[in-house]
């Protein structure tokens, strides 16, 4: 019986509140992209582990989307997008990579979290939903810890070449190797893209031209064909088992992406580059009172330059460009001590420590230099020091986990605005009970809180004789009570995760498109919804993978100057429903299914829109033409639809017409794709 979709289900203590995505190979190829990515296993629906065969997408952000129902993204390109998990986005919901952190220099979301980490490099993805962990910093609402490959023992490596629709093609390489006592890795890339094509044959240029004929945000005539981007990726790693109980990590990511077309806003990336390093050492078995004791410190840094220089707005000749130069620098501690006590409960406490920076300015010239050298963000640190515990014990049927973190922050800017002091207290209880083989109840209740970031309290934005202080520096933080309940079946051919929840969202951070100045508020709201997870076995070779997801999310009280009380970016109802079918050795077809229901409840009063209900079909044929060869084929968007999953919330910078109204992109026509590897 190969049922091994259906076995590890708890794939981490906290697996009830947990959705996991565990690592393999794959190749296959989205919107412009073809790429290696692990297989997906979403916690209580495991989509089995056959070489990374069940996802795709050079974009971590599209390859979430597709797989998981209570994740939709939010399109700004062909690739560097990002995420809503159960309604929630940007600093609400906590992105780790390795167990560091990196944020996007970009205020208008260009290059999230997501971006800096290429899925070919991705060994495991595990999301918590809700606020249950209390590790790192900021878990409001959600958490997805991205864990890259590691060196190998012997010697190991795969090449792969990944072609597709517009242009697309990527050549990557990974050579592993070392001892036991000494490992490495390398791991590089180069891909590039030309704009996508909607369903009606429109590629970025045309989406622009047809939303407004006379906006000077359109291309340049000799830009209109410009490549979507240029990308390069490189990641080192070093292991060095010190002793027997002792480990070294040491590991060195870079990106450089060049020219990324954003057609929804007035600017585009020069580019984006960004260097993630990061160390760890761990120690075993010190004793009664420390399993493990571990050191962990990161740094990462990204600069980001988004120009007007390829729209009609930079005059001819780009005499009146304007760039807007951002640059951020992320760095951190963590120490680590994990123990058991006497009668078997589980221990860790710790110490987090962290430093955010984040940097502004305008360089322009010609008609527009009289905004070069103004400051965006001035120059702002958020200095974070925490403690924090878990416990956790299992009592007979019943496991138990208990979580809490006291955290102290201090944000403080050389601009001339007042700097923050802000104090938290997070806890969490989940538990999980079996009441009988094959079915399990589970519950939790948790508490987090998040800080605002420097754009929420600071950022200014250059007008023609003015300055528009888009930042409220009198924000609070904001905090998430939430309460989730689920159920788990597993009957052999049949697994069932159903679950719900309700957040209430105390101070929650949203922005006010009615008010000139200080444009964000804090308002008390609630999010509520319920999600079910699912597969069944037709046969050992044959099944069906399936996902339903729903949220709603209503402000206590409209904000000042509005009267809508629905909350922005809320996706409505989506479905995934995937029939697989397993015809030889890791061999597999595929025919899959990706709907989502019309955006109906939405927040007209800061730009958001009715989006049409779509359903897109999906194609895809991964086969083992060797031990070592691996082919794989596929069609997205089997009927070329035209569809839009991102809303026009005008949070973000994003193109109007002189009717105030935000041009809404579509996504990807019908794509075709294939890839071939070697391994060995």
């Amino acid at each position: 019986m190969k049922k091994r979709k259906l076995l590890p289900l708890l794939i981490c203590s906290l697996c009830a509140g947990t959705t996991a995505i565990a690592g393999g190979h794959e190749t296959d190829a989205d919107e412009g992209n073809a790429e290696n990515m692990p297989t997906i296993i979403v916690e209580g629906t495991r989509l089995e582990d056959i070489s990374g065969k069940e996802v795709k997408s050079a974009d971590l952000a599209e390859a979430l989307a597709k797989k998981s129902a209570a994740i939709s993204i939010v399109r700004r390109s062909g690739i560097a997008n990002d995420i809503i998990l159960r309604g929630q986005k940007k600093d609400n919901i906590n992105i780790l990579i390795d167990g560091g952190k990196i944020y996007g220099a970009c205020p208008n979301r260009m290059d999230p979290p997501t971006s800096h980490v290429l899925t070919n490099n991705i060994e495991s993805v595990e999301i918590i939903e809700g606020p249950y962990d209390v590790e790192n910093f900021g878990t409001l609402s959600g958490a997805v810890k991205i864990i890259t490959k590691e060196p190998e023992e012997g010697f190991h490596g795969e090449v792969s070449l990944n072609v597709g629709s517009w242009d697309y093609l990527k050549g990557a390489a990974t050579l592993s190797g070392g001892t036991d006592r000494v490992r490495a890795m390398v791991s590089v890339s180069k891909e590039s893209s030309g704009q996508y094509e909607d369903g009606d044959g429109n590629t970025f240029a045309e989406q622009i031209e047809n939303y407004d004929p006379a906006s000077t945000a359109r291309y340049k005539e000799e830009y209109r064909d410009l490549d979507a981007y240029d990308k390069s990726t490189f990641m080192g790693k070093l292991y060095v088992d010190v002793t027997e109980n002792q480990e070294l990590k040491l590991s060195y990511t870079a990106n450089r992406s060049d020219d990324i077309l954003y057609p929804s806003s007035k600017m585009d990336a020069l580019y984006d580059d960004s260097d993630i390093f990061d160390i760890g050492y761990s120690i075993r078995d010190l004793g009664r009172f420390s399993r493990e004791l571990s050191f962990h410190y990161y740094n990462s840094q990204v600069e980001h330059p988004m120009s007007t220089r390829y729209r009609l707005s930079s005059g001819p000749d780009s005499m009146n460009e304007m760039t807007h130069y951002l640059e951020t620098e992320t760095q951190g501690a963590k120490i680590k001590n994990s123990f058991d006590l006497r009668d078997g409960t589980e221990m860790t406490v710790g110490l987090d420590f962290s430093r955010r920076n984040w940097d502004g300015v305008f360089q322009a010239k010609g008609m527009m230099a009289m905004v070069d050298g103004f400051v965006s963000i001035d120059d702002v640190d958020t200095d974070n020091a925490a403690i924090f515990v878990e416990a956790e014990k299992d009592f007979n049927n019943f496991n138990l986990k208990l979580g809490a973190r006291y955290d102290d922050t201090t944000i403080e800017t050389a601009g001339m605005q007042p700097d923050n002091d802000y104090s938290a207290f997070s806890a969490f209880a989940f538990g999980t009970y079996s009441l009988q083989e094959g079915l399990k109840v589970f519950g939790g209740l948790g508490r987090s809180a998040r800080v605002p970031d420097a754009r929420e309290l600071y950022m200014i934005m250059p007008m023609m004789d003015n300055v528009m202080m888009i930042g409220n520096p009198d924000l609070d933080q904001t905090t998430n009570t939430e309460v989730d309940l689920g159920l788990e079946i597993n009957t052999g051919s049949l697994h069932l995760k159903p679950k719900i929840f309700y957040s209430w969202l105390g101070d929650f951070i949203i922005y006010n498109d009615s008010k000139m100045m200080r444009r964000f508020d804090n308002v008390d709201a609630s999010i509520y919804g319920f999600s079910v997870d699912g597969s069944y076995n037709f046969t050992d070779d044959l099944y069906l993978d399936f996902g339903l997801a729903y949220q709603r999310g209503e402000k206590d009280e409209a904000q000042p100057g509005q009267t809508d009380k629905d909350l922005p970016e809320i996706p409505p109802l989506k479905g995934t429903m995937s029939l697989n079918w397993e015809y030889s050795d890791d061999s597999l077809a595929r025919v899959e299914v990706v709907a989502s229901d019309s955006w109906t409840r939405y927040d007209e009063d800061n730009g958001e829109q009715e989006l049409d209900s779509w359903a897109v079909l999906n194609l895809k044929v991964h086969h083992s033409l060797t031990d070592h060869i691996k082919l794989t084929a596929g069609i997205d968007n089997v009927f070329d639809k035209t569809y839009a999953v991102s809303n026009t919330y005008k949070d973000l910078t994003l193109l109007e017409s002189g009717g105030n109204e935000v041009i809404l992109m579509n996504e990807p026509g019908r794509y075709f794709y294939l890839n071939a590897a070697y391994k060995f």
